[in-house]
């Protein structure tokens, strides 16, 4: 298949274009920028007037919730949705059922999710058998069965000398550790940020100090260890004080955001809605304030969906007995599009927070449009408008904070490997 698209707002921070120019794939990779080559000619020819043509998205965390949560959404619904939102790249954690804690597990979710279309699947293996705290696992085989990193997901080692030796063997074979800063006795039950919010809502508090202690004994462990860490969603203000410092002494510490976290507070979970029930939870807008900033100086280094698809069933409960979490890839570009509106920052900048960073963070060769490069590329309208409905959404997770509330900015087109996954109708 060769494609030229043309006319498009061609934007990729890596290479510093923006430009409107012509973009030209074949054999799953780009072969052509401005001009075409030599003997070139397209099967296919998209007019991508009015769009911008950047490489397609990299998320960070996208939970597919298979193997063991099918009952929530399946392989096939979420890479779609993915898709849908301009994903070409995404990383799945291990809190999988069972973890993926074995090389075969990993096999069989990598063979699954290349047998059917949609976003290409790096799995990140478990740092301890079943994700317990108790015992590491063999990294080096889950490194050779496709896992890129380590991690606990949302459970925290308790064990420290567990995490530091995790640490030790990762920095033997130099693997990244991917950790959320979480001490598990001090959030215990919590579902709130710890503020006047949950006070008087009678929520039971998670405190901004159970992130920077867990923060601290990573950062040490780190100085202790050599490992290689990255700190997954942060949402306050005083921890990113610490990873600023910590980058400034030079350590090898990378850290995203939940895009969720870029808009919300605590404010959005005073009328008790269970699709504002995540973790990290929505804290202060001082530290909502402090996220925004530290993406904007480059403290943070992207921007993830953490989508986290949850049934109907296990969301239409009271507030704190709701699972935690929402549907986040079809968002992935809009909110990311939106804070850079209301921040007052470059399109480029925004694009490169989703798509060339996070492919650095995960290693992989993705991210760009250099001649050469994969064809994986989203072609999406920064000025469409739509609304956010159960109907919308392609996921099988309808649980959004942003139900009902108006977008600007959609995927019209997901190419991976030099293929169409995702055309959408321009009425749509």
């Amino acid at each position: 298949m060769k494609i030229q698209i043309k006319n498009g707002r061609l934007i990729d921070p890596k290479q510093g274009i923006d430009a409107v120019q012509d973009i030209y794939l074949a054999a799953g990779r780009i072969v052509g920028l401005g001009q075409a080559p030599a003997d070139f000619h397209a099967n296919r020819v998209i007019d991508a007037t009015g769009l911008v043509v950047c490489p397609g998205l990299v998320d960070l965390s996208a939970r597919l919730r298979e193997p063991g949560f099918e009952y929530m959404a399946t392989l096939e619904s979420e890479m779609r949705a993915a898709a849908a939102g301009g994903i070409t790249s995404l990383a799945c954690p291990p809190d999988t059922d069972p973890p993926l804690d074995e090389p075969g597990l990993v096999e069989m979710l990598k063979f699954r999710a290349k047998s059917m279309p949609g976003p290409r699947v790096y799995p990140i293996g478990a740092l301890t058998w079943k994700l317990k705290g108790e015992r590491i696992t063999e990294m080096a085989e889950l490194h050779e069965a496709g896992c890129l990193a380590f991690s606990q997901a949302d459970t925290p080692i308790v064990d420290t000398q567990v995490l530091m030796r995790a640490m030790e063997y990762a920095a033997t074979f130099d693997f990244p550790v991917w950790l959320r800063p979480r001490d598990a006795h001090l959030i215990k039950d919590g579902v709130a940020h710890d503020g006047a919010v949950a006070a008087r809502l009678g929520l039971p508090p998670i405190p901004v100090v159970s992130e920077t202690i867990a923060l601290a004994s990573i950062i040490l462990l780190m100085k202790a260890t050599g490992a290689r860490v990255h700190v997954c969603r942060l949402s306050s203000a005083a921890a990113i004080d610490m990873v600023r410092a910590a980058k400034a002494e030079g350590l090898p510490l990378t850290c995203d955001v939940n895009v969720h976290h870029l808009h919300l507070t605590e404010l959005d979970v005073a009328d008790f809605n269970p699709n504002c029930h995540l973790y990290p939870p929505f804290r202060s807008q001082r530290d909502r304030d402090a996220i925004r900033t530290a993406l904007a100086d480059g403290t943070i280094d992207a921007i993830c969906s953490d989508h986290a698809p949850v049934d109907d069933d296990a969301k239409e409960l009271p507030f704190q007995e709701a699972e935690p979490g929402a549907t986040g890839v079809e968002l992935l570009l809009p909110l990311t599009l939106r804070w850079a509106r209301e921040s007052g920052r470059s399109l480029s900048q925004a694009i490169d927070l989703i798509t060339r960073k996070p492919a650095g963070i995960l290693g992989i060769e993705a991210g760009q449009l250099g001649i050469g490069a994969p064809a994986d590329l989203c072609l999406f309208d920064p000025e469409a408008w739509w609304q956010v409905t159960r109907k919308s959404l392609h996921s099988l997770g309808k649980n959004s904070p942003f139900l009902g509330l108006e977008m600007q900015g959609q995927a019209r087109y997901t190419i991976i490997d030099g293929h169409i996954d995702f055309e959408r109708n321009h009425t749509a």
